[in-house]
């Protein structure tokens, strides 16, 4: 099982393009959104939960590498921490 942040926007494109990728893969997928937890492979799913926010990613399989990295411009990547002078 792997997790990843992910940010979607409401735009319903975009949304679309998020279930169009996650679909062609065989892995069980859930985002989380506070207590809310939907399939990460329904569009109407989706857009019940708020996107304003990252939301979490959770992928139940540990070799998904071929989806993290098609996944790559929806995950949220951790800002570097900046250097103290």
């Amino acid at each position: 099982m792997k997790t990843v942040t992910i940010r979607l926007t409401m735009m319903t494109d975009h949304v679309k393009n998020f279930v169009s990728l996650v679909n062609r893969y065989p892995y069980d997928m859930d985002l989380r959104s506070g207590r809310y937890v939907v399939d990460a492979k329904s569009i109407l799913g989706i857009f019940s939960i708020d996107l304003s926010k990252p939301i979490r990613m959770t992928i139940y399989s540990d070799e998904c590498d071929d989806l993290l990295r098609e996944l790559d411009d929806y995950i949220v990547k951790e800002e570097p921490e900046q250097e103290q002078q």
